[in-house]
């Protein structure tokens, strides 16, 4: 199966079809190519792209111009995220169509859950051509 949770050692003795229930508290913390932006994988297929994480914004954190080549969608959990087009505040959500680009930004910090089909593009800065994985 190549979907799969990382750090999640129940789930490599479940069978393929069986659920998979996750203590994200056991989950790790992993830095993203951004500064003051950390990530716990939920839920990962390298294969596709597919992608579900949380995202943990520190204060002030800009997240350089990207590109979403896919659907993205974004839950607000705690704080706010803000770009030029609006901002998704505790308990509301956000989608970007394919094709989209923006600069994302957390004047106070945010914990966010995102899900992706395909990793975002970045378009400006030292992260340009890299993918967010």
């Amino acid at each position: 199966m190549a979907a799969h949770t990382p750090h999640h050692e129940a789930g490599k003795q479940l069978l393929p079809d069986d659920s998979r229930y996750v203590s994200v508290d056991s989950l790790p913390w992993k830095p993203t190519p951004t500064k003051g932006i950390d990530m716990k994988i939920l839920l990962v297929d390298e294969d596709t792209g597919l992608m579900t994480a949380l995202f943990r914004w520190e204060p002030g954190t800009v997240l350089p111009r990207h590109e979403h080549i896919e659907i993205e969608q974004t839950y607000v959990l705690e704080g706010s995220i803000v770009d030029d087009e609006g901002e998704a505040t505790v308990g509301n959500y956000v989608w970007r169509p394919k094709g989209n680009r923006h600069i994302a930004r957390s004047p106070n910090g945010a914990l966010v859950l995102s899900m992706f089909l395909k990793p975002n593009k970045f378009l400006d800065g030292e992260l340009a051509g890299a993918e967010l994985k």
